[in-house]
This record gives C-alpha cells, structure tokens and sequence, in this order.
C-alpha cells in the first residue's frame, strides 16, 4: 500500500470515528443535559453534530476527500469514472472498510467518554420503509449537494453545506426525528 493512501485511509478512520463519537457523544449529553424535553434534546444533538461535522471537514477534507460515508465514496468512484477522477474501484473497498472500523472506534470511544457501557443499546426500534426512505433521500441530497459544489469550482462551500444538511435532516420530521433514540440510550430511572 502506497503512502499517500495509507494517509487517506487513515483520515478516513480518524474522522469517521471523531464523527460517530460527536454524534452519540452528545445525543447522551443531550438527554442527561435536558431529560425531560425530548425537542431540546434533538436540536442540542443535531447542533453539535452539524458543528462537529464543518469542523471534521475543514480538518481532514484537505488530506482525504473527509467523505466519512461509504456511500459519499461509492458516488466519487461512480461520478469520477467519466472524468478520470475520483477514487479507483479498491480505494473505494479501502475507503469503506475504514469508515467502518472508524464508526465502529467512535461509538465505543463516545461510550467511553460518557461512562456508557458499550453493551447498553436504545431501546426504540426503527425500522420501516419510511425511514429506509427517509434515509435514502437524504444520502441522495448530501452526496447531489457535495458533488454539485465540487462540480462548479465551489468546493470550500462544502463544510458548511453538509453541516446544514446534517441539521436539517436530524429535524426534519421523518429522518431526523428518529436520531434521538438511535443515538441515545435510554438513561436507567433512579
């Protein structure tokens, strides 16, 4: 493996997981900081993860695209094969796999940090076409949007355009309404 993508693969790591720990990190500082008010709760978490998000970007966009998301990594192989760029098919695999162990490290790492125990699991279910639905658009948005910055010399706007989107698809009813508890276990009654 060359150097230049063993650096890549390892933003990919780092950011993926320092992403995951924003995001579950807070949800539990969220329901602890407001646990009666289930709206504040969601839009503490949404904030910090949408700044959270701009931060990771600006950090490691530089060094490795900051896709964070197997699925922003699939769309630049796909989109780039017409013009030569974007990632080769086994960068994509590289790129996928660390994402993964990175969400998995930021997870235990936000357990960690907030004395959860990694075996506690949110207790709603979700599941449904809807939320596959809801889900599938809004990937679709983030990846139109960030390709679309990219394709008209705009891409320094992309940090504070997913930011954006990552709040107004945890507010959005239908999508984000459900983060709160996908993100946040449910804290013992004393």
């Amino acid at each position: 493996m060359n150097h230049d993508l063993l650096r890549r693969l390892t933003a990919e790591l780092i950011g993926t997981a320092l992403l995951v720990a924003v995001i579950v990190g807070s949800g539990i500082a969220a329901q602890r900081l407001s646990p009666d008010d289930v709206g504040l709760q969601l839009l503490e978490n949404s904030t910090a993860t949408a700044l959270g998000l701009a931060v990771l970007i600006l950090m490691f966009g530089p060094v490795s695209g900051a896709h964070f998301n197997p699925v922003v990594s699939a769309a630049d192989w796909l989109l780039g094969r017409r013009y030569g760029t974007g990632l080769a098919g086994r960068e994509v695999l590289a790129y996928s796999a660390a994402q993964v162990v990175g969400g998995i490290a930021g997870a235990v790492l936000a357990t960690l940090m907030v004395q959860v125990s990694i075996t506690e699991l949110a207790t709603t279910e979700r599941d449904g076409a809807h939320l596959l639905l809801g889900e599938v658009v809004a990937t679709a948005g983030l990846v139109a949007l960030i390709f679309a910055l990219a394709r008209t010399g705009s891409g320094a706007e992309v940090a504070g355009a997913a930011a954006a989107v990552a709040l107004v698809v945890y507010l959005f009813p239908g999508i984000g309404s459900a983060a709160d508890d996908v993100v946040v276990p449910h804290a013992k009654k004393s």
